[in-house]
């Protein structure tokens, strides 16, 4: 197989907004007049095949399933195929594949027998930031795309015209990227199958660290040691990382010279202090060293949003926006899709849906809906994978019990087949207050049965639970 696996040099992109302006794409697609995406279905491969669409590239792609992104994709022009075909990319100059996919994938081997360039999801973005002089990647296991949305926010209500390429879709962009301006590339940094190493960050924010994706990470020190290099490559280029202070295994995996810190501890050169809470939003003070920031007002809930606009802070003090800048970026940031958004309300019960998948995740959604709800809290769960359940199945089910009714739904296997005996119903058992739904309009009917108004009800899941929304309309 021909796999590009590093980027190359020379890429130029022109200004303005995707709505108006026509992307230029990478060298790496140089000479290429059509491409075929293999697992088109994801928030990053779907950015990327738009913008490749948008450069005036053929595209098409496959996916596992339909969903509202592939809807998205079809209404723009771009084919996509339900299921993988060996003879789907015929006629076809490139393929570009992402990590959830197998080598054994028919299309993968069918390009392969036809010499095809296939390109690695991550080495294609890698090669689209690479002329841009200041690149933000936002990495750790949790907070990314909020980060991504909050970062890309502030810089472009002050006015400095980001491009973004973020995880999840921002409202304000009408979608999960944007093309602006040759400045500033921001993205986010996944690191499952270590994709985030491809990529070129000048600001590496590293948020957290946590025992996730255990299909792939071993454990805590193969994670360390991955973000280490993540953070080593900003340095290579001059850079800086930029590390929560907070987060043990995150100053663990960056002894790095270059290493800033945010967070509360008093180590920390960009700090929060002074924080107070009202109806689970936060109000706090963030300094720089002993000089003091500013006080910001988060629109969108829950502590842990607070290191999440540190963050966001630090990168806009380290490009010179202005007090009054950071401000209003950061008290106008209303969050992205699928973080604690808020959907409506059904029985006197707000209801929202949020991407929560890890037991970190669903700890912090669950104590900040608490903080909101006058009543209950209330929540529908569907586990994501079956390595990620077995690995982290008490904690799972610690977490969930915090919750007033958990209704649990089968594991959504994404790229897996369950050989760890995972049985829902016997989680659910083990979940205080838990319940068992064979399906989603099963537990959208347990949901509403049980909501009263005060309570907060909650979709949770990095799967397709959200078309559970339709069983409330």
């Amino acid at each position: 197989m021909i796999f590009l696996t590093k980027p190359k040099e020379n890429v130029y992109f022109v200004d303005g907004w995707v709505s108006m302006m026509q992307p230029r794409l990478p060298e790496c697609l140089s000479g290429v007049r059509s491409v075929f995406f293999v697992g088109i279905g994801g928030i990053s491969m779907s950015s990327l095949a738009m913008l490749c669409h948008r450069a005036g590239l053929r595209v098409a792609g496959s996916d596992r399933a339909k969903s509202h992104l592939t809807e998205k994709l079809v209404s723009a022009g771009i084919p996509v195929y339900e299921g993988h075909d060996a003879s789907h990319p015929d006629g076809f100059d490139a393929v570009v594949y992402t990590g959830a996919v197998s080598s054994d994938n028919p299309e993968l081997v069918s390009a392969a027998q036809r010499g095809l360039p296939i390109i690695y999801r991550a080495a294609l973005l890698g090669d689209f930031m690479k002329s841009y002089p200041c690149r933000i990647g936002v990495a750790g296991m949790h907070g990314k795309s909020t980060t991504t949305g909050m970062i890309a926010h502030l810089l472009a209500s002050a006015g400095k015209d980001p491009t973004v390429v973020s995880g999840a879709v921002m409202p304000e962009f009408d979608g999960a990227y944007a093309v602006g301006g040759q400045e500033t590339f921001v993205f986010e940094a996944c690191e499952y199958k270590n994709s985030f190493l491809d990529f070129f960050p000048t600001i590496a924010v590293i948020l957290n660290l946590d025992l996730d994706h255990t299909d792939f990470f071993p454990d805590m020190e193969a994670i360390r040691t991955s973000f280490a290099r993540y953070a080593a490559i900003a340095g290579e280029s001059g850079g800086v990382s930029l590390v929560n202070g907070d987060d043990e295994n995150a100053l663990l995996a960056t002894q790095n010279e270059n290493r800033i810190l945010f967070g509360f501890s008093e180590g920390c050169r960009f700090r929060a202090a002074e924080e107070r809470e009202e109806n689970g939003r936060w109000t706090f003070t963030a300094c720089d060293g002993e000089r003091k920031i500013g006080t910001f007002s988060l629109r969108v809930p829950g502590k842990h949003q607070i290191y999440n606009a540190l963050a966001a802070i630090a990168c806009g003090e380290l490009l010179g926006l202005t007090e009054s800048e950071l401000k209003r970026g950061i008290e106008t940031f209303s969050g992205v899709a699928r973080r604690l958004e808020h959907r409506g309300t059904f029985g006197g019960a707000d209801l929202y849906l949020d991407y929560a998948h890890h037991p970190r995740e669903l700890e912090a959604t669950l104590k900040t809906a608490r903080a909101m709800a006058s009543g209950r809290v209330l929540c529908a769960f569907e586990p994501h994978t079956y390595s990620r359940t077995a690995a982290l199945y008490p904690d799972f089910c610690r977490v969930l019990s915090e919750a007033d009714m958990t209704v649990l739904l089968d594991v959504y296997a994404a790229r897996e087949t369950d050989t760890m005996g995972i049985v829902p119903q016997t989680m659910a058992r083990d979940i205080r207050g838990g319940v068992y739904a064979p399906s989603y309009e099963a537990a959208a009917e347990m949901l509403k049965r049980a909501a009263k108004p005060g309570d907060i009800l909650l979709i949770l899941g990095a799967g397709t639970i959200d078309t559970m929304m339709q069983y409330f309309e």
